[in-house]
């Protein structure tokens, strides 16, 4: 079982020096851009006035716009876990499997709606191998981990080779719902592609209905 802490941005804000202040506002907006406009669309100047900061102040926080980058990959992806883990919480509560809850909560329409507050992977693979080395590294990382969710997430029945299948199916589905934009479409590819998953790989009886 996995167990996230969340602590609020104001108590944590509290404890942050102003220089760490600063950088953790850097990061959250390089992480929202990221995941809204790839890693192409991400400008340090744009993402220093994001954060309420001067462009002249970028070098006292990061190395390079790579590094950069590669911090705001890490804390898009655990940002959208802690998220994704408090909805996926929800479900179980009310009966779903974990395996279910994972599948309803990364293939629901709020994710989908989601674009720069969800799953990084889903938001940037297509982009992730033209980058330099350093962000290939955080990126391949940012994979294990997704992978490595799904595989936890499995009945004890199913062989863990199936998690990178399924990784795969959730991804795929994510991007495709999003190209279609609103509509009845996209509802329907994300309802079938969740009724898949489940049918194939979910305990019998152990799930709840789909939201």
């Amino acid at each position: 079982m996995m167990v996230i802490i969340f602590i609020g941005f104001d108590r944590m804000e509290a404890k942050l020096t102003r220089k760490e202040a600063s950088h953790r506002r850097i990061v959250e907006a390089a992480a929202r851009a990221i995941r809204r406009g790839g890693y192409g669309g991400v400008g340090v100047a744009d993402i220093m006035k994001e954060a309420g900061l001067t462009h002249g102040g970028f070098y006292a926080h990061f190395p390079s716009r790579d590094a950069m980058l590669a911090e705001a990959l890490e804390y898009a992806g655990q940002d959208a876990s802690e998220a994704a883990a408090r909805r996926a919480d929800q479900l179980r509560r009310k009966g779903a499997s974990p395996f279910r809850a994972l599948v309803e909560t990364y293939l629901s329409d709020a994710h989908c709606k989601s674009l720069e507050a969800g799953c990084p992977v889903a938001a940037l693979v297509s982009d992730m191998p033209r980058q330099s080395p350093q962000l290939r590294e955080a990126s391949s990382h940012r994979v294990r981990d997704l992978l490595g969710a799904v595989q936890r997430a499995l009945p004890a029945a199913v062989a863990p080779g199936e998690s990178a299948v399924i990784a795969s199916t959730l991804v795929g589905a994510l991007q495709l719902a999003r190209a279609l934009g609103e509509g009845e479409q996209r509802q329907a590819l994300l309802a079938a592609n969740r009724a898949a998953l489940i049918s194939q790989y979910d305990i019998p009886g152990d799930a709840i209905a789909t939201q």
